[in-house]
């Protein structure tokens, strides 16, 4: 299977940055997978898992806390605003990142934000309970 660049950045540092086959990303609108050759997009990416899965088939597992993406047909870059492994995330990571999604939810003041604020709060008891 051909194979594309992927990279994830986040503020503090490049995540991962290599050839992948393909990545399932959870975009603002919902899931949608990257292969070689897809069309150009942009999107802005809602808390969740991404999963990319390398040419030898490992797959990674990567909780993002939003951002964007932008897709060409030879790459994908992810922005995260804050991004971890979602395989070695401890319970008390998780426990941490869900207590800051809650105080993000009660800080929310437009409807938007609550909404960012619950998709993140059930995104993260999803992955947490896969984990």
């Amino acid at each position: 299977m051909a194979t594309f660049t992927f990279e994830l950045v986040t503020p503090e540092r490049v995540l991962m940055s290599g050839p992948v086959e393909q990545v399932l990303v959870p975009g603002a609108d919902g899931d949608f997978t990257v292969f070689a050759g897809h069309a150009p997009v942009v999107s802005t990416l809602r808390p969740g898992v991404i999963e990319a899965k390398a040419a030898d088939g490992k797959v990674t597992r990567i909780y993002v806390r939003g951002g964007f993406c932008e897709v060409s047909p030879d790459s994908l870059t992810v922005l995260a605003e804050k991004a971890s492994n979602a395989d070695a995330m401890s319970g008390d990571a998780f426990a941490a990142e869900l207590k800051s999604a809650e105080a993000d939810l009660a800080a929310a003041k437009t409807d938007e934000a609550r909404w960012v604020a619950n998709t993140a709060i059930e995104r993260l008891k999803s992955v947490s309970k896969a984990a």
